[in-house]
Order: C-alpha cells, then sequence, then structure tokens
C-alpha cells in the first residue's frame, strides 16, 4: 500500500491531467500537428504525399505516438493535434479528402482513418507519462456535406431542426457570420444552431465525455467567432479545461472580446501575427511600429496576455518562408512568440523550414524533412528550455514584458530577468544601424546571450547598444545565473554557468553561427558595446 503522502501526490498529479488550468497551460509551449501529415508508423510503405491532391497521405495516432521524442527533445511540453471526430465519409468532393480532419459528420464518433478508441488513449497516456499535456482540436460550429440538402441522419444532431437554414456568410455581419453557413455551395458546412437548448445540452454532455475519456487537458476550438459568444461558458465549463478559442481577425479588439469569463479562456493571437508580420517580414514594410501598436493596445483590451496562443503558422495560413525570404526575419519573430507574454505554439514543419502558400500548399508532409536537427530547431530548444528554466525558477510566466527601446529597426523588450534584443534588418550586414537601450541592470552585472552563449558585463550608467555592422541575428541577455537551465552547460572564459547536461558553448556558437551563415555564407556577428 502507497504511504498517504505519496498517494495524495500522485492523486493531485493525476487531477492536473485531467483539468489542467489557464494558469498550468501559459506555463506551457506546443507544438501542432496535423495527424495524417505528422508521422508514419515505422515500416509503413512511404508512399508518394502529392499536397496537391488534397487526400490522405497516412499519419495517425500510433505514428505520433512513437515520434513524440522529436518534439520533447526540442522542449515542448504540449501537443495540439488535430480533430479526433468522424469526418465526411463519401465520395471525392470537389476539395479533395477530409484528411485534416475539420469535416465533421457524426462528431460523437472517432475518425476511423487515424486509429481506434485504444490508439487515442495510447496517445494520451504517453503524452502524459513524460509530463506532456494533450490539446485537441474540436469543430462545434458546423458539419460538412457536399449538398445544400444534407442528410442529416448522417450526423449527431439527425433532424434539420438543429441547423440554421442555409444562407451564405455576410462578414460584415456578425449576426450572419454566427447564423449563415461557411464554406461555398460546393463544399458547404451547415451551421449548428447552438442557441437551440437541446444542442447546447447534448454539446455539453459530449464534450465532457471526451474529455474524461482520453483525459484531454485542453481545447482549440475551430470558428469560435462563428458560434453566439454566450454559448462558451457553459460548454467551457462542461469540458473543464483550458479552451483556446480561433478568432480570425487582425483587430486587437475584435479578438480580445472572445477572451473572459463570458466567452473563453483564450485566443489564438492573429493581431500578433499580423503584427510580426508587418514587423520583421522580409521583403515586408518592416513596420516596427506596428508591434509597438500591437503592444500598446494589447495591454489595454485582452483580459489576460499570458495565455494568449503566439504563432508564426497554422493551418489556414502561408508559411512563414512563403512569406518572408530571410531566415533572420523567422528567428527574430519567433523570439519574440517565445519570450514576450502567450503561450508559444509552433506548427508542425516550421523548423524544417516549410514554404507551402495557404491550404493546401502548407500541409506537407513531415517525413520527407527527415525531422532534420536544423538551425530552426535548435533555436526552438534553446528558446524552450530557457523559457521553462525562467518559468521553474522565478515567477516569469505572469511577468509582464516592458519595452526599454524600439525604433524602424528592432525592438528591445524586458520580461523577468530577461532582456530580448530583436531586429528586423536581415542577414546582411548593415552599417550604423544599432538600438541602444538603458539596461534594467546595474553597472558590472554578468548577463549571458543565451543564443550565442557569450558573456557581457554591464558598463557605466547600464546602456547597451548592439550593433548590427554584420548582421541581424537575436540577442537574448539574462543575468549569469544558469545553473540547472541545460543551457550554456560549460565553462566561458572563467565563467562557469553550471555542469548539467544540455547545451554547450561549442553547441551554441554552432548555432550561432549557423543562423548567421545560411543561405548567405557570411560569418555575421553581433557585437555589443555600452554607451554612457
Amino acid at each position: 500500500m502507497l504511504p498517504s503522502l505519496v498517494f495524495f501526490s500522485l492523486l493531485a498529479s493525476f487531477s492536473a491531467v485531467f483539468a489542467a488550468t489557464a494558469e498550468q497551460w501559459r506555463t506551457r509551449s506546443i507544438y501542432q500537428i496535423i495527424t495524417d501529415r505528422y508521422a508514419l508508423e515505422p515500416g509503413a510503405v512511404v508512399n508518394e504525399c502529392v499536397i496537391s491532391q488534397q487526400t490522405w497521405c497516412g499519419g495517425n495516432w500510433n505514428a505520433i505516438r512513437k515520434r513524440l521524442d522529436y518534439i520533447q527533445d526540442a522542449g515542448f511540453t504540449a501537443i495540439w493535434i488535430s480533430p479526433v471526430n468522424q469526418n465526411y465519409q463519401g465520395p471525392r468532393s470537389a476539395y479533395g479528402d477530409p484528411y485534416h480532419g475539420y469535416w465533421i459528420a457524426d462528431i460523437s464518433q472517432l475518425n476511423e482513418k487515424f486509429g481506434t478508441a485504444e490508439d487515442l488513449k495510447a496517445l494520451s497516456d504517453e503524452v502524459h507519462r513524460r509530463g506532456m499535456y494533450l490539446m485537441v482540436d474540436v469543430v462545434i460550429n458546423n458539419v460538412m456535406s457536399t449538398s445544400l440538402t444534407p442528410d442529416y441522419s448522417k450526423y449527431m444532431f439527425k433532424d434539420a431542426k438543429y441547423y440554421h437554414p442555409y444562407c451564405a456568410v455576410d462578414f460584415s455581419n456578425t449576426t450572419s457570420e454566427q447564423q449563415c453557413w461557411l464554406g461555398d455551395k460546393q463544399v458547404p458546412l451547415p451551421d449548428v444552431n447552438t442557441e437551440n437548448s437541446e444542442v447546447k445540452s447534448k454539446y455539453s454532455d459530449w464534450i465532457s465525455d471526451l474529455v474524461k475519456t482520453y483525459s484531454i487537458d485542453g481545447l482549440r476550438i475551430d470558428a469560435a467567432k462563428h458560434v453566439r459568444k454566450d454559448f462558451w461558458p457553459a460548454f467551457a465549463k462542461s469540458a473543464g479545461v483550458f479552451c483556446m478559442g480561433e478568432v480570425f481577425d487582425p483587430v486587437v479588439a475584435n479578438v480580445a472580446d472572445w477572451q473572459g469569463p463570458d466567452a473563453l479562456d483564450s485566443v489564438l493571437n492573429y493581431p500578433l501575427y499580423n503584427a510580426l508580420l508587418a514587423a520583421f517580414a522580409l521583403p515586408g514594410p518592416q513596420n516596427m511600429s506596428a508591434l509597438m501598436d500591437y503592444i500598446e493596445q494589447s495591454k489595454k483590451t485582452f483580459k489576460d496576455t499570458t495565455v494568449l496562443g503566439n504563432f508564426l503558422e497554422n493551418q489556414d495560413v502561408a508559411r512563414w518562408h512563403n512569406l518572408s525570404v530571410d531566415p533572420q526575419s523567422l528567428y527574430n519573430a519567433m523570439t519574440y512568440t517565445f519570450l514576450s507574454d502567450g503561450v508559444p505554439v509552433v506548427y508542425y514543419g516550421l523548423e524544417q523550414g516549410f514554404s507551402g502558400n495557404a491550404d493546401p500548399y502548407n500541409r506537407e508532409p513531415l517525413w520527407s524533412s527527415n525531422y532534420t536537427n536544423t538551425t530552426s530547431y535548435q533555436l526552438m530548444t534553446t528558446l524552450n528550455k530557457l523559457r521553462t528554466f525562467m518559468i521553474n525558477t522565478t515567477d516569469w510566466a505572469t511577468q509582464k514584458p516592458n519595452v526599454l527601446a524600439s525604433n524602424k529597426n528592432g525592438i528591445a523588450f524586458q520580461k523577468g530577468e530577461v532582456v530580448s534584443i530583436l531586429t528586423n534588418i536581415g542577414s546582411p550586414a548593415q552599417n550604423l544601424t544599432n538600438i541602444a537601450f538603458q539596461s534594467p541592470w546595474p553597472q558590472g552585472t554578468v548577463t549571458i546571450d543565451v543564443i550565442g552563449c557569450r558573456q557581457f558585463v554591464v558598463a557605466s550608467a547600464g546602456y547597451v547598444e548592439v550593433e548590427y555592422t554584420k548582421g541581424g541575428v537575436p540577442v537574448v541577455l539574462i543575468p549569469s545565473t544558469l545553473q540547472g537551465s541545460g543551457l550554456c552547460g560549460t565553462t566561458m572564459e572563467g565563467l562557469h554557468t553550471g555542469t548539467v547536461p544540455g547545451q554547450t558553448v561549442a553547441q551554441s556558437s554552432a548555432l550561432l553561427s549557423a543562423m548567421v551563415a545560411w543561405p548567405l555564407s557570411l560569418l555575421l556577428m553581433v557585437s555589443l558595446g555600452w554607451r554612457w
């Protein structure tokens, strides 16, 4: 028999898995997966996966389970998988097959294409065995049809009275957005009447059962703004876990309206996504003021910025590399998503430099990359290690960022004891381009650039200047208290920062060299000086 202390400790851990809250999720970082495209089971025949054909490529839940090392080794502490429920079954539609999981048929059933109930439970169990969380995508707003007169008997709600009558969406009208059918006349998406009391009750029972049966820790809710806002509190309460909604809109006020006790715990941060594109994409407007505007608006408008879902890619937008050709633009923007407020969300393949345009070209098979340890993968690993270290040793997750300086070429901001200096100048050398700011540390403070594992001492008056005469890599400074972080884990010029296994100075230098060398083959180094 277990001693009572151990028993209750295990019980608390068990309970946390089944009811992960916003407070717990703000400490996580999420790797987003389309199940059909992430991995094949060992020994599976690798057939050609032609993404333009919009059809099945063979991924499933067992394959994800057997490839979790790739995700966990990069430091991610949660996975988000595409919808697990039964999808359209029938002749190929005008837009291909439902490999992505978003064309719901009977939501009360699982999608047999991805495996059995036992397979999904095994994936959940393995995720939790590793101390990670499982987020599942759910589609509540609609089902899928190939006709404007669907056979409702195929769905969980089996009568037309449970659906809004057909109308095309007018995206300038909120009522139309919430009651008309998404899709088009070739593949219409019949809109479930979520104002109906029977629908509300059955959805609440269904989500409660799904979460408990498969030990789900969080939900990503598709098309959340297409359902009346007052539907969500009761639904979320029945789920009993963290709920992050999709509100596809670039305007802070419009998105923020869907976060809070009268709506959802969190939303995907589309306003930040658009601001980062404007600020860092190359070619692009290099409009750093767009990011500054976002920061100011978000402080005033969002209920809780610490749990917003920060992303650079997802299944609905073009790949970053399709929009920005310079790798430094990715490294700088990525650093912002990890080290500012919010929960970092990385869409599978970002780390491999996938460059597909919008649907379906942004849904490539990951196995084509051979899961290579790329520069981007290494940078994500470093950022995850730093973020996890700060969360585990301080109250970093709830500390608010503070902009120290900004200009047209970059931004310096502080969150807790971490100062990030980011730039949009890209890989080529830029004469006389710099960001100068007064650091938060007193003269003589020893700091470490976590990206390059280089030591710097704050000089008189605490002013720091980052010069980009040799190129624009991100710089991330913290005081030299890295013991136990797994970062810079060796002696550097007389400074010992820890002996734990992890990233060594040589590995960090290799990462920095790779960041600044590809693809221009330039040796680009960031130099730090001080002004007083």
